[in-house]
């Protein structure tokens, strides 16, 4: 009996083994249309409220209150590619072929300008390892194969799009009917704590997605504010893309900002670099680090305390540890997928004392 035992039991531990190194794979493979689903998920999440209050509210059926929310995020998307193609456009022109000399013939002179102003105080960056001519040459060589690439990459994004849309129409349309096909893979005693876990997801996710449009448009009106004040170029797309990366915890205001200033000492170009430029820039910076101060200490605090509901340390190690697993993208989905890791353990082990304390507020 015993020796019977041992085997089947090392047999069923194999096919365990098996069955989740399969799983594993065909995640890998499939990961594309799994980011698909994510954003488009959040897609959901987002438009979540406009459907019930279509279909509650104003008598619209599932249907056509799902249309009317894709129409929406389709203008919203429409947009944003209108706000981006003419700043694209202007910071680009000179990548073309023929106007290699001219892209690098400003690069030089914004290099030069700097480093006459840095030799007011004694700082030569001549005298640095940067080679910063072969380093522009290097960089305009890699052109043709950039340039080359585009198509490609634009079509990639269109069938990404698409794909995405598709998607939310339908978890939007049948979002509980695949709720309820969900539920049915689970055991009958656990049918009613999954589902009680699927709502507690939707209306924590809900309001920490629609949370983060609230603190985007924060810093999108500030960023604004400040760079029409200072004259900067294309003030709306620039404060756009900076919000957005904003997005990215911690790495993307470092990314914003060195962006933003580098946008604005270009639309300066052909000025004086230590009378016009460098103290614009500056101003840009400064303006730059009060909006977010008033991420951190106002908007922050009020999307966590009224969304996800954890302590800054706790959001602070788990945004750490995505990023050191997944790369940027772990970190932007660490909160979310730590969420829902807490709605489960909440209705699941809601007897352990560790789970009481991490999840008392939820």
């Amino acid at each position: 009996m015993f020796s019977g035992f041992v085997p089947n039991s090392l047999l069923k531990s194999i096919i365990y083994l098996i069955s989740l190194i399969l799983v594993g794979y065909i995640i890998y493979e499939l990961k594309i249309i799994i980011g698909y689903i994510i954003i488009a998920s959040i897609l959901t999440l987002l438009a979540r409220p406009v459907v019930k209050l279509l279909t509650y509210r104003l008598k619209f059926g599932s249907t056509l209150a799902s249309i009317v929310a894709i129409s929406f995020i389709l203008i919203v998307i429409s947009g944003v590619i209108s706000l981006l193609i003419p700043l694209v456009l202007e910071q680009g022109k000179n990548l073309s072929l023929l106007n290699v000399n001219a892209f690098q013939d400003k690069i030089n002179t914004l290099y030069l300008e700097f480093n006459d102003y840095l030799n007011k105080f004694n700082i030569d960056l001549n005298q640095s390892l940067i080679d910063i001519e072969g380093l522009t040459k290097n960089s305009v060589e890699a052109i043709p194969v950039l340039l080359n690439s585009v198509g490609s990459i634009l079509g990639s994004i269109t069938l990404g799009i698409l794909s995405v849309i598709f998607i939310t129409f339908f978890l939007l349309k049948d979002g509980e009917y695949f709720e309820k096909l969900f539920v049915q893979l689970f055991p009958t005693k656990m049918k009613k704590r999954i589902e009680k876990s699927l709502n507690e997801i939707k209306v924590l996710l809900s309001r920490y997605f629609l949370g983060l449009l609230f603190q985007i448009s924060i810093l999108f009106t500030i960023y604004t504010i400040i760079l029409l004040i200072f004259g900067v170029k294309d003030a709306v797309v620039i404060a756009f893309l900076c919000a957005l990366l904003n997005l990215i915890p911690y790495i993307g205001p470092l990314i914003g900002i060195i962006l933003m200033s580098f946008l604005t000492m270009t639309s300066y170009l052909g000025q004086d670099f230590s009378s016009v430029i460098i103290p614009k820039t500056i101003y840009v910076i400064i303006g730059y680090v009060f909006a977010q101060l008033i991420d951190n200490f106002l908007s922050q605090p009020y999307i966590f305390s009224n969304s996800i509901k954890s302590h800054p340390l706790e959001i602070f190690l788990v945004i750490l540890s995505g990023g050191i697993l997944f790369g940027i993208g772990g970190m932007i989905l660490a909160i979310p997928l730590y969420t829902v890791i807490k709605v489960f353990l909440k209705v699941f082990f809601s007897n352990n004392a560790l789970v009481k304390k991490l999840t008392k507020n939820i």
